[in-house]
């Protein structure tokens, strides 16, 4: 599937670029010389390109994160979320999501693959609370024996926890795309990712209640 997904997003990088380009190029330069159903046909075909483009870039990292030769180090992930989660305040200022991040979230592993994992999380959390009146997203950490579980939590949409075992499937969705946009590929990374740090993870979820993530990492190199 690595090797797949790498080759065909290559070779689709170049048709789609056209694609794009040129139904741009006629938005803004013939956008007066069509009706309005040429106009919505059009508009169509960029959004259509625009989708194509994040599925490529999230095959891409898929096939990246199976490939990349780990660098464990110790990794503050407290700070990485508070990255993460400022860059989604700038991009959304106007949401009022109240974002709970506990203390000692230290671990070792490789950073820059963590990161992916708390982009990906993180943006799922912030994504299916959309609806909600007063959103909620919590990132912490329980102990259960002697292991470690970090969790990310949110008070969205959830979901049945009749599929659960679909979530970490590439190209599986439990909402439509017309509610939540997305490619099916992000949660198929993270568990990439959790399984080369010798880690599990897991969800539990009630619909219309909210949702949390939780997984596990290897202290061994």
């Amino acid at each position: 599937l690595e090797a797949f997904s790498y080759s065909v997003s290559h070779d689709l990088r170049s048709p789609l670029r056209a694609i794009d380009g040129f139904s741009k190029a006629l938005l803004e330069d013939y956008q007066d010389r069509l009706d309005d159903t040429a106009l919505d046909y059009l508009q169509r075909v960029c959004r259509g390109a625009e989708r194509m483009g994040h599925l490529i870039d999230d095959l891409l990292q898929l096939s990246r994160v199976s490939r990349t030769a780990l660098e464990k180090r110790s990794v503050d992930l407290r700070q990485l979320a508070e990255e993460i989660t400022g860059k989604l305040r700038e991009r959304e200022p106007e949401r009022q999501v109240q974002i709970v991040l506990g203390e000692s979230l230290t671990t070792r592993g490789d950073e820059r693959l963590l990161s992916i994992v708390l982009e990906n999380l993180f943006e799922n959390a912030w994504k299916f609370t959309r609806y909600v009146a007063a959103p909620h997203i919590e990132f912490g950490m329980v102990k259960e024996g002697d292991e470690t579980v970090f969790f990310v939590r949110d008070n969205g949409a959830g979901f049945d926890m009749t599929y659960a075992d679909k979530l970490f499937g590439a190209f599986q969705r439990l909402h439509s795309a017309q509610d939540f946009e997305g490619t099916g590929i992000g949660l198929a990374t993270v568990q990439r990712i959790v399984h080369r740090h010798g880690g599990r993870v897991w969800a539990e979820a009630v619909p219309g209640e909210g949702a949390t993530f939780y997984f596990t990492l290897s202290a061994a190199d």
